[in-house]
């Protein structure tokens, strides 16, 4: 089952129109960033940016995935507010992946319809050009995860393609993965990002699940550059 309602079958999504995205308002409360910006909650996450910019002197860019030890923890939400901190920053420009393609949200969240994404451009069926939308912001970008499946394929040497061919458009690439213990995805795709945030939910969140996730997520040679802590009212220090 799908995060907001029924996925719509593999023939109701279509490509993107050219241009398509730049006319929909962020609206969300869950933007914290761009519509309470003088919130703690969003300070927290201009931390989080300012802590990954000074692990990154050298202004390379970098991809970055976000994921939590299970699901309901707000990873999608911090994955977003992420990248809208980071495209507060003069000239820099972000791509937001949605790699939870079991239960994609981040087109819900920015008020985008459901499109061919992310499945469909590792299956090679849509082009880079095709797959990447405009949001309202104008230098922030989106690549929907395309056709949702219980159990989507996951072929490392294009993922890995894809994120070189991201990198040498963008500043930083934000990539929305699935819950840890879920899959053995996160642990996969962490091995070839530039590092890792796992994001943990106070008060819902047993330690042993967070370690578990943790030590998964390292095992593979992924590199955890730290926890991301939410709360009801967002992220917390």
């Amino acid at each position: 089952m799908a995060l907001f309602g029924t996925n719509p079958p593999a023939e109701a999504l279509e490509a993107a129109k050219p241009g398509e995205g730049r006319e929909l308002a962020l609206v969300r409360e869950e933007l914290i960033v761009l519509r309470a910006p003088s919130s703690n909650a969003a300070e927290q996450f201009r931390r989080m940016r300012n802590s990954l910019q000074a692990l990154n002197p050298d202004g390379a860019a970098r991809s970055i995935l976000i994921t939590s030890a299970t699901e309901g923890e707000g990873k999608s939400v911090a994955a977003i507010n992420l990248a809208l901190s980071l495209v507060e920053v003069p000239n820099l420009r972000v791509c937001l992946i949605d790699g939870d393609r079991a239960k994609p949200a981040l087109e819900q969240y920015l008020g985008h319809p459901r499109r061919l994404g992310l499945t469909e451009l590792l299956e090679g069926k849509i082009s880079l050009e095709q797959a990447v939308r405009q949001t309202e912001l104008e230098r922030l970008d989106l690549i929907g995860a395309g056709t949702a499946s219980v159990h989507p394929v996951l072929d490392l040497e294009r993922f890995l393609a894809l994120l070189h061919a991201l990198k040498r458009r963008y500043d930083y690439v934000i990539l929305d993965g699935p819950a840890t213990l879920s899959t053995n995805h996160p642990s996969l795709i962490g091995s070839i990002v530039d590092g890792i945030l796992l994001v943990v939910r106070i008060g819902r969140t047993p330690k042993g699940l967070v370690e578990e996730a943790y030590q998964m997520l390292e095992g593979l040679g992924g590199n955890v550059l730290g926890t991301c802590a939410t709360a009801i009212d967002g992220p917390i220090g």
